[in-house]
């Protein structure tokens, strides 16, 4: 299957599958961290910074952009571990942190600057800080999502890349459901037009 064929139907949207009772394998040590060990945070760190580095990256499209809220992410983890009751599992909460915070700085950043950012020298870099275990195909597709106009971007990786619904896309950006639709939709003809257009 090439990167094209992903983007149709519904081949690269997760299945979030909800379960009454689960098993954390993070549960001892988010409770030791939340107690003030940060031996026990910082192995929550290391067993979890690559997926965080990986969401913030696609949603940034910017290197210097994605360092900088990775690290946001895991200070306002630390700061509000104590919180965390344990009604999902923690990297499902860590998910949930991780989109709030990298959104929420992204729009400022966009109110600020009021441009879109396109592909720069750095893109070489974003594709090394980004890792393909699947396929060369999923580079390439990466590489072209950053492309994407900032909410398209958005509402594309995280309802595409990550599997969330649309419902729950359209809360997190502030958007109508409709408005998440027609975004993938848009996402995914601009890539399926410039996937085409690379392969001729």
């Amino acid at each position: 299957m090439n990167a094209s064929d992903r983007l149709k139907g519904t081949t690269v949207t997760a299945q979030v599958v909800t379960h009454t009772h689960f098993d954390d394998p993070d549960k001892a040590l988010v409770k030791r961290a939340a107690e003030g060990d940060l031996i026990a945070f910082r192995q929550l760190y290391d067993r979890h910074h690559r997926r965080v580095y990986g969401l913030v990256m696609r949603l940034a499209g910017n290197l210097d952009t994605a360092n900088d809220l990775t690290q946001e992410v895991f200070i306002q983890v630390w700061k509000y571990l104590a919180n965390f009751r344990g009604d999902s599992k923690f990297s499902t909460w860590l998910h949930t942190v991780a989109t709030r915070v990298a959104i929420s700085e992204l729009r400022q950043q966009s109110r600020r600057s009021n441009h879109l950012q396109f592909i720069g020298d750095d893109q070489h870099e974003i594709e090394q800080g980004l890792t393909h275990e699947d396929s060369a195909d999923l580079a390439e597709l990466d590489r072209l999502i950053q492309r994407l106009p900032p909410q398209t971007r958005w509402a594309f990786v995280l309802h595409c890349i990550e599997g969330m619904r649309h419902e729950d896309v359209a809360s997190e950006l502030g958007i109508a459901v409709g408005t998440s639709k027609a975004q993938v939709h848009r996402a995914r003809s601009l890539l399926e037009e410039w996937l085409s257009h690379d392969s001729i």
